[in-house]
């Protein structure tokens, strides 16, 4: 009807059938920001935000995230993920995060990986709000993904 994949030839909403895909290695980079006034990101870099170590905290989360996508993008398959890496990067006004997801499976990564940042970056805000309650985050988007019938696909601009 729509050559849409998640919905039927009756428009009804449907979890895509990946039963006879073949299992190939499959990784999805991504990416996104928060930026913040310079007193939330100084108490972020010398860890001094009161509800603890924040990166370490968002690590911890956005991992957490990844592994429970499923449950959270209503048509994503459940994933056995083989990796999922979280890293930040401290920037003039605030935190980049870049979480990268990786498995051999019928399906691609990306939304585990993009649900990765999304929630480190939330996790982020929820810890330092206290201190800047205008934070923004922005940014969020896939970098890049390897694997399966459409091969390896890289963001423009990435580097």
């Amino acid at each position: 009807m729509t050559g849409l994949t998640h919905l039927d030839d009756r428009g009804q909403a449907r979890m895509v059938d990946v039963g006879g895909k073949p299992a190939t290695h499959r990784v999805a980079v991504a990416g996104g920001r928060i930026r913040m006034n310079p007193a939330a990101r100084a108490a972020i870099a010398e860890g001094t935000v009161a509800k603890g170590d924040v990166l370490a905290t968002a690590r911890i989360a956005g991992i957490m995230a990844a592994k429970r996508t499923g449950d959270l993008i209503p048509l994503c398959h459940p994933l056995g993920l083989e990796s999922v890496t979280v890293e930040f990067e401290l920037l003039d006004d605030g935190v980049a995060a870049t979480a990268s997801a990786s498995l051999t499976g019928r399906t691609g990564v990306e939304m585990e990986a993009m649900t990765a940042v999304s929630i480190a970056l939330l996790t982020i805000y929820d810890m330092a709000k206290a201190i800047d309650k205008g934070m923004v985050i922005e940014a969020v988007r896939l970098i890049e993904k390897r694997g399966g019938k459409s091969g390896t696909w890289r963001a423009d601009g990435a580097a």
